[in-house]
C-alpha cells in the first residue's frame, strides 16, 4: 500500500468521523436532591386518600398508645397505697375500701387497654393496608414513567448518558424507592405521634420533671440530623457505585460469545469487583456513622431514665408531707413512662430515618431521568402530518456535530437534493458522514445549523412519530427483538394483515426458511435474534421495513450479511420495492448501486461528487478511484460489463438450513437448576461464615443490648417498690444506686449497639459483594447455551443480580442483630418472669404464640406468591433492558409506545399478586402492636389478685414490664419482617444459581496445550442446540482441517457454517461424533488453552466501553498486552492512521455498544484485537463485510498476511474473497457436500459452480 493511499484514508477518517465516540466529557445534568413530600408526586387522588386514611390511623395509634402511661401512673398510685395500707394495719373496714378501691382501679386499667389494644389493631390494619397498597400503586406508576422517559430521550441523550446499569434501576433502586414510601411511613409518623403526645402528658402531669427528662432531648435531635444527612449522602454514592457494577455486567452478558472467545472472564469479573468494593466500603462507612449516632442515642435515652428517676423520686420525698401533693408516685410514673415510651418510639424510629434517606438517595436518581425533557419532543399530536408524504428530500447547508463531542464537525454545509421516487446512493470512505444523512433524516438527532426539509418543509415540523411511519429502515447491524418472526416483521407496522407479513418476507427472500420451521413464523428467535444466522436476522430485518410500504426506504448495508443466493433475490425486492418509494443507499459494494438515478460522494462531511455511475466514472475523480479500486479486488463489475447471464439456481433450504435452533419452546423456560427447595436460616447465615469474627462480637452486642430492655425492668419494678417505703433516707440510697446502674447501662448499650450496628454492617456488606461477585462470576462463566433461553436474557439477568444479592440482606447484615436482639429480650423476659412469679409469667407470656402463630400463616400465604412475582418482574425487565439498549432501531420503528404497554402488561401479574399480600401483612403487624396492650391488661388484672394473695407488688411490676418489653421486642422486629422475607426468598435462588455447574468446562483430567500445530478433524458430527434437541443441524459432519491452510465454509445463509466455527471454539458440544484439535478430543483440552490459540472475527463486531487500545488489547487477556503490539495489530488492521487522528488517540473511549463507531471502524478494532492475540487458529466469520473498498482491500492483505503459518477457517458470502483458499467446503442439509479449490470445484459444475455464477 503507498503512503499516499494511507494519507488520503487517514485525511478523510481524520476529519469524517462518523460519530463522536471520543470521551463524552461533557458534564451531566446534575441530580437535584428530592424532598420526602416529592416523593409521592405520583400519587393520585385515591393514593393520596388512602395515605390520608393511613396518617390519620397511625395519629390514631400514636394518640392511643401514651393514653397507657396515664392508666399505669393511676393503677401505680392505687397499688402503693394498697400496699401501704397493708404495711400499716388499717381497720377492717379502711382495708376493704382500699381492697375495693384497689380492684376498681385494675378493672378499669384492664378494661381501657383492652379497648386501647383494640383501636391499637384496627388503626394498625388500616395504617399499613393503606400506605403498603398505595406505595405499590405508585411504583407501578413510577416504573410506568422511568421506562417511559428513558425511552422517549433522544438519542443524543443516549450518547451522553450510560444505560448500562438499567436493569439495576429497574429493579435495585425501584426496590429501596418503594421501601421508603410504603408502611414505614405510618409506623414512623407513629412514633412521632407518640413522642408529641408522651410530651404534652409529661409536661401536663409534671412540667418540672418533664422538662429534667427532656434535657438530652437537643442532643438527641443533633444527633439524629447529622447521622440522617451523612446516610442520605452516602447513600447515594452507593447507587452509584452498584450503578456502574451493574453497567459493567449488562455489558458483559450482552457481550458473553465475544469475552467467553477472548478468554475475558476474569478480567470482566475484576472489573465488576472493583465497584463492588466502592460500594462495600462507601456502606461500611455509614455503618459506622450510624452505628456511632444511634450508640449515642442510646446511651443518651438511659442517662436521661437515670436523670429522671433521681429527680423524680426527690419531688415525691419533697411533696410527701404537702398538703397539696402535685409529685406522687402516680405522676411521678406517669410522667416518667410518657418521657420513656416518647423516647423509645423517638429511638426506635431511628432506623427509619436511614431507610428514608435511602429510599430519597434513589429517587433522586429515578425522578432526575423522569424529569429530563427530551430536545427532539416525540409526543404525539405535536406537529403536522399528512395525507401523503411525497419524498422530496433537501439538505440546505447543513452542519452537524454529535451531542456528546461538540468539537468534531461530522457534516460541514452539507448541501444535497433528491427527488422523490429516486434511488439516492451515498458514497464516500468509511466514516464521512452516510450514516449521519440517515439518522438526521429519521430526526434521531437535529441538526446544529442548516435545516434537512421533506417535500419543502423542514422535519422539525411535522410530528415525529408520524414521520418515523413513512420511513422503513434497514441497518448494517440488524437488530431483532427476543420474540416470534412475526411479531418482529409485525414490528415493522401496526395491523398488517397475514398476507401483508407473508408477502413482505418473500420479498426479502425469507419466507421459505420461515416455513421450514416447526413452528414456523410464530418461532422465537432469542434475544437479539441470537438464534439466528447474520444473513437470517438481515432479511427478517428487510421484510420488516418492507411491509410498512415507506414511502422513504434507508438502506445501511442492507444486504451486506446476506449470501449471494438471497443477495440476489433481495436486490431484486429492494429494486423493486424502490420504485415505489425515495430510497438512500449507504454501499461498500458499489456494484450493488450501479443503477441508482444519482450517486452523491461525500468527502469530509461535505458533496464532492454527485452523478450516474455513467456520469462519475467519465469524470474520474473520487468515485471512479472508489470503483476501480473495488474492481481492482474483484471481478464482478468486469464481468457484469459482459453482461454474462446465468440463471440462479437456489440452493433448497432444508427444514434444519438454519444455522441457530431458532425454536425456543418450553424447554427455554427451564433452567437446569431448582429453585424451589427451601432456604433455612442456617443455611442462609452460612453464606456470612467468613465474617464469623464479626457476627460473634456484633451477635454478643445484640444479645446485651437485648437484654437491656427486661433489666430495665427490674430496675424500674426496683425503684417502684422503695416508694411505699417510710423512710426517706432508704428511699433516696436505693434510687441512686438504681440510677447509677442506669447510666452503667447506657454505656455499656452505646457499646452494644456500636459494636452491633458497625460489625454487622461490616459483616453484610463483605457477604452483599461477595455474594454479588459469585453471582456474576457464576453467570458469566456459563456455558453459551445457557444464555440462549429466554429466562436467562441480560435484563433478568441482570434484574436478579442486582435485587437478590441485596435482598440477602434482608436476611442477615443488621437485620440478625434485631433478630437477636429480639430472641435475648423475649428469653430474658421470660427468664425473669418465671424468676419473679411463674403463674404471672405463664399468663402473660401465652400473648406471644399468638403472634408467631399469625407470622407462620402470613409468611405461608405470601410465599406462594414469591415465585410468581419474581418471574414477571423478571420478564418486565427484560422487556425493559431489550428496549433500552436497542434504541435505534425502537426509535426508528416508533416502538416507543408499543414496548411501554408491553412492559405494563408484563408487570401487571407482579403488581397484582403483591396487593394480594397487603392484607395479611397487615394483620399480623396490627397483632404485633395491639397484642401487649392485652397482655398488659391480663397481667396487671392477674397480678392484682396474686398481690391481694401477698405477692409483693413490685415483683408484679418486674414481671409484667419484663413480658411486655419481649412482646414489644417482637412487634419491633416485625416491622423490618418483608426485608427478612425477601431475603430468604432471594437466598434460595441464589444458592440455586451458585450450585448449577456450567456443561462445557474444564475437568479435572483437562490438559494443557501450550503448543497447537493446527490440526482439525470433525468426525461424523451430529449437533443440535440446546433449546431444540429435536432439530438436527449437523447431520454426520465430516471435515478435516490441516495445520496452516485456509478453509473457506460457503453456502445458503443459516446451513450451519457459523455452527462450525462454534464448535471449534467450544461454545457447544456435538451431540455424537468428536471434533479434535491436533489429534486431541476438544472436551479433553482446557478451556483457556484451547481458545488461547484461537482469534475470532465475528460478522457483527461487538466492542467494549472502553478506551480503544483496552478494546485492542482485549484480544490477548492471559498477559499485559504492551503499547507497541496494540499499535502494531491496529496499523495491521488498517485503523491506527484513523485512531491517531482522534484528539486522545488510543484512550478514546468508544461508550456504550461503540454505536458512535461506523461500521467499518468497529469491524477494524475487532480484527486488530484478533491479530494482537497471534493466534495459531484464525476466525473469520465474514470480516471485511463492512468494510467499503479502499479499507477491504487494505484489511484484506493485512488478512491475507495474518493467514500465513496459521490455520484459517474463513466465512465469507463473497467468494471472490475466497478464491486463493486452500480448501473450499459447501455446507448443505448438515454436511459438506463438496469440497476443493476454487478451480476444481468450479470444473465439478456443482453447488458451488451454481453459488458462483449467481453472482457472477
Amino acid at each position: 500500500m503507498t503512503e499516499e493511499k494511507k494519507h488520503s484514508i487517514k485525511d478523510k477518517e481524520k476529519i469524517g468521523i462518523d460519530a463522536q465516540f471520543v470521551n463524552s466529557e461533557e458534564p451531566k445534568e446534575k441530580i437535584k436532591n428530592v424532598s420526602f413530600p416529592q416523593m409521592f408526586r405520583y400519587a393520585s387522588t385515591y393514593d393520596k386518600f388512602l395515605m390520608v386514611v393511613g396518617l390519620i390511623s397511625a395519629t390514631g395509634t400514636g394518640v392511643l398508645q401514651p393514653l397507657n402511661t396515664i392508666l399505669f401512673g393511676s393503677l401505680t398510685g392505687d397499688i402503693i397505697a394498697y400496699a401501704t395500707s397493708i404495711q400499716i394495719n388499717l381497720p377492717a373496714d379502711q382495708k376493704k375500701i382500699a381492697e375495693d378501691n384497689f380492684f376498681d382501679g385494675i378493672r378499669y386499667f384492664a378494661l381501657m387497654n383492652s379497648l386501647i389494644g383494640i383501636g391499637m389493631f384496627v388503626f394498625s390494619y388500616l395504617a399499613t393496608v393503606t400506605f403498603n397498597y398505595s406505595a405499590m400503586r405508585q411504583i407501578f406508576k413510577i416504573r410506568s414513567a422511568y421506562l417511559k422517559s428513558i425511552l422517549n430521550q433522544d438519542v443524543g441523550w443516549y450518547d451522553i448518558n450510560q444505560t448500562g446499569d438499567f436493569a439495576s434501576r429497574m429493579s435495585d433502586d425501584l426496590f429501596k424507592f418503594e421501601d421508603g414510601i410504603g408502611e414505614k411511613v405510618p409506623v414512623f409518623w407513629s412514633f412521632q405521634v407518640v413522642f408529641l403526645t408522651s410530651l404534652i402528658i409529661a409536661l401536663v402531669k409534671g412540667w418540672e420533671l418533664a422538662l429534667i427528662c427532656l434535657t438530652s432531648l437537643p442532643a438527641t435531635l443533633i444527633t439524629i440530623g447529622i447521622v440522617g444527612l451523612l446516610t442520605t449522602k452516602l447513600a447515594k454514592n452507593e447507587l452509584e457505585a452498584y450503578g456502574a457494577a451493574g453497567s459493567i455486567a449488562e455489558e458483559a452478558l450482552s457481550l458473553i460469545r465475544t469475552i467467553t472467545a477472548f478468554g475475558g472472564q476474569k478480567k470482566e469479573v475484576d472489573r465488576y469487583n472493583k465497584n463492588l468494593v466502592e460500594a462495600k466500603n462507601n456502606n461500611i462507612r455509614r455503618s459506622m456513622f450510624s452505628a456511632l449516632g444511634f450508640g449515642l442515642l442510646w446511651f443518651m435515652i438511659y442517662a436521661s431514665y437515670a436523670l429522671a428517676f433521681w429527680y423524680g423520686v426527690k419531688l415525691v420525698l419533697r411533696d410527701r408531707t404537702a398538703t397539696n401533693q402535685i409529685y406522687t408516685p402516680s405522676n411521678m410514673v406517669t410522667v416518667f413512662f410518657s418521657v420513656m415510651t416518647g423516647s423509645m418510639n423517638f429511638g426506635i424510629a431511628s432506623p427509619y430515618i436511614e431507610a428514608f434517606g435511602i429510599s430519597k438517595a434513589a429517587a433522586s436518581k429515578i425522578f432526575s431521568v423522569i424529569d429530563h425533557k427530551p430536545t427532539i419532543n416525540l409526543s404525539k399530536g405535536n406537529g403536522k402530518t399528512l395525507n401523503v408524504l411525497i419524498g422530496n428530500i433537501q439538505f440546505k447547508d447543513v452542519a452537524f456535530r454529535y451531542p456528546s463531542r461538540k468539537d468534531v464537525p461530522i457534516l460541514k454545509g452539507l448541501s444535497l437534493n433528491i427527488k422523490s421516487g429516486d434511488t439516492v446512493a451515498l458514497v464516500g470512505s468509511s466514516g464521512c458522514g452516510k450514516s449521519t444523512v440517515i439518522q438526521l433524516l429519521q430526526r434521531l438527532y437535529d441538526a446544529d445549523s442548516g435545516e434537512v426539509t421533506i417535500d419543502g418543509k423542514n422535519i422539525k415540523e411535522y410530528d415525529l412519530t408520524w414521520l418515523r411511519s413513512q420511513i422503513g429502515v434497514v441497518g448494517q447491524e440488524p437488530i431483532l427483538f427476543g420474540t416470534s418472526i412475526l411479531e418482529n416483521i409485525r414490528y415493522g407496522k401496526d395491523g398488517v394483515t397475514e398476507e401483508d407479513f407473508i408477502q413482505a418476507a418473500k420479498k426479502a427472500n425469507a419466507h421459505n426458511f420461515i416455513k421450514a420451521l416447526p413452528n414456523g413464523y410464530n418461532t422465537l428467535v432469542g434475544e437479539k435474534g441470537a438464534q439466528l444466522s447474520g444473513g437470517q436476522k438481515q432479511r427478517i430485518a428487510i421484510a420488516r421495513a418492507l411491509v410498512r410500504n415507506p414511502t422513504l426506504l434507508l438502506l445501511d448495508e442492507a444486504t451486506s450479511a446476506l449470501d449471494n443466493t438471497s443477495e440476489a433475490k433481495v436486490q431484486a425486492a429492494l429494486d423493486a420495492a424502490s420504485v415505489e418509494c425515495t430510497t438512500i443507499i449507504v454501499a461498500h459494494r458499489l456494484s450493488t448501486i450501479r443503477g441508482a438515478n444519482k450517486i452523491i460522494v461525500l468527502s469530509q462531511g461535505v458533496v464532492v461528487e454527485e452523478g450516474t455511475h455513467e456520469e462519475l466514472m467519465e469524470l474520474k475523480q473520487e468515485y471512479y478511484r472508489l470503483v476501480t479500486a473495488q474492481v481492482k479486488s474483484s471481478e464482478q463489475f468486469e464481468v457484469a460489463e459482459k453482461k454474462k447471464v446465468v440463471r440462479a439456481i437456489s440452493l433448497a433450504e432444508s427444514s434444519t438450513g438454519s444455522d441457530h435452533n431458532i425454536e425456543a419452546t418450553k424447554e427455554d423456560n427451564e433452567d437446569d437448576f431448582n429453585e424451589n427447595k427451601d432456604v433455612s436460616v442456617f443455611e442462609i447465615l452460612k453464606m456470612n461464615a467468613p465474617e464469623w469474627p464479626y457476627i460473634l462480637f456484633a451477635g454478643l452486642g445484640s444479645i446485651v443490648v437485648g437484654c437491656g430492655m427486661p433489666v430495665f425492668a427490674v430496675l424500674f419494678g426496683s425503684i417502684l417498690g422503695t416508694l411505699a417505703n417510710g423512710d426517706p433516707d432508704f428511699v433516696r440510697s436505693e434510687t441512686n444506686k438504681y440510677c447509677l446502674y442506669f447510666v452503667l447501662g447506657g454505656l455499656i448499650t452505646m457499646v452494644s449497639v456500636f459494636t452491633q450496628m458497625y460489625l454487622l454492617g461490616i459483616a453484610g456488606e463483605k457477604m452483599t459483594e461477595r455474594v454479588r461477585s459469585r453471582l456474576f462470576k457464576a453467570m458469566i462463566y456459563q456455558e453459551i447455551g445457557f444464555f440462549d433461553k429466554k429466562t436467562n436474557g441480560v435484563g433478568a439477568l441482570c434484574a436478579k443480580l442486582s435485587s437478590d444479592a441485596s435482598n440477602i440482606q434482608g436476611a442477615t447484615g443488621i437485620r440478625v442483630g434485631t433478630i437477636l436482639q429480639s430472641i435475648a429480650t423475649f428469653c430474658l423476659a421470660i427468664g425473669l418472669s418465671m424468676y419473679y412469679e411463674w403463674k404471672l409469667g405463664l399468663v402473660t407470656a401465652a400473648f406471644t404464640p399468638v403472634i408467631l402463630i399469625a407470622m407462620f400463616f402470613e409468611r405461608r400465604n405470601t410465599r406462594g406468591g414469591n415465585d410468581s412475582r419474581d418471574s414477571a418482574l423478571q420478564k418486565s425487565t427484560r422487556t425493559a433492558v431489550e428496549a433500552v439498549g436497542n434504541i435505534r432501531t425502537v426509535a426508528s420503528l416508533g416502538l416507543e409506545e408499543k414496548f411501554q404497554q408491553l412492559y405494563e402488561s408484563e408487570l401487571m401479574p407482579h403488581y397484582k399478586s403483591s396487593l394480594k399480600t397487603v392484607h395479611w401483612r397487615a394483620i399480623v403487624f396490627g397483632l404485633s402492636r395491639s397484642l401487649l396492650f392485652f397482655a398488659y391488661a391480663t397481667a396487671m388484672y392477674y397480678g392484682g389478685f396474686l398481690i391481694r394473695d401477698g405477692l409483693p407488688y413490685d415483683r408484679v411490676f418486674k414481671v409484667s414490664q419484663a413480658q411486655i418489653m419481649g412482646t414489644v421486642s417482637i412487634a419491633n422486629s416485625l416491622a423490618f419482617s418483608p426485608n427478612f422475607a425477601k431475603g430468604v426468598a432471594a437466598a434460595k435462588k441464589v444458592k440455586s444459581f451458585l450450585s448449577r455447574i456450567p456443561l462445557i468446562r474444564d475437568l479435572p483430567s483437562s490438559r494443557q496445550m501450550v503448543k497447537a500445530s493446527g490440526n482439525f478433524s470433525f468426525s461424523e458430527i451430529e449437533f443440535t442446540y440446546p433449546t431444540r434437541p429435536n432439530v438436527l443441524i449437523l447431520k454426520g459432519l465430516n471435515l478435516d482441517i490441516l495445520n496452516g491452510k485456509t478453509v473457506a465454509l460457503v453456502g445458503e445463509s443459516g446451513c450451519g457454517k457459523s455452527t462450525i466455527i462454534q464448535l471449534i471454539e467450544r461454545f457447544y458440544d456435538p451431540r455424537s461424533g468428536e471434533v479434535k484439535m491436533d489429534g486431541v478430543d476438544l472436551k479433553d483440552i482446557s478451556l483457556d488453552s484451547l481458545r488461547s490459540h484461537m482469534g475470532i472475527v465475528s460478522q457483527e463486531p461487538n466492542l467494549f466501553n472502553k478506551s480503544i487500545a483496552e478494546n485492542i488489547a482485549y484480544g490477548d487477556n492471559s498477559r499485559e498486552v504492551s503499547m507497541d503490539e496494540i499499535i502494531k495489530a491496529a496499523k495491521n488492521a488498517n485503523i491506527h492512521n484513523f485512531i491517531t487522528g482522534l484528539p486522545k488517540g488510543y484512550e478514546t473511549k468508544l461508550g456504550e455498544k461503540a454505536v458512535q463507531l461506523s461500521g467499518g471502524q468497529k469491524q477494524r478494532i475487532a480484527i486488530a484485537r484478533a491479530l494482537v492475540r497471534n493466534p495459531k487458529v484464525l476466525l473469520l466469520d465474514e470480516a471485511t463485510s463492512a468494510l467499503d473498498t479502499e479499507s477491504e482491500k487494505v484489511v484484506q492483505e493485512a488478512l491475507d498476511q495474518a493467514k500465513k503459518g496459521r490455520t484459517c477457517v474463513t466465512i465469507a458470502h463473497r467468494l471472490t474473497t475466497i478464491q486463493d483458499a486452500d480448501l473450499i467446503c459447501v455446507v448443505a442439509n448438515g454436511v459438506i457436500a463438496e469440497s476443493g479449490s476454487h478451480q476444481e470445484l468450479l470444473q465439478k459444475e456443482g453447488l458451488y459452480y451454481k453459488l458462483y455464477t449467481q453472482k457472477t
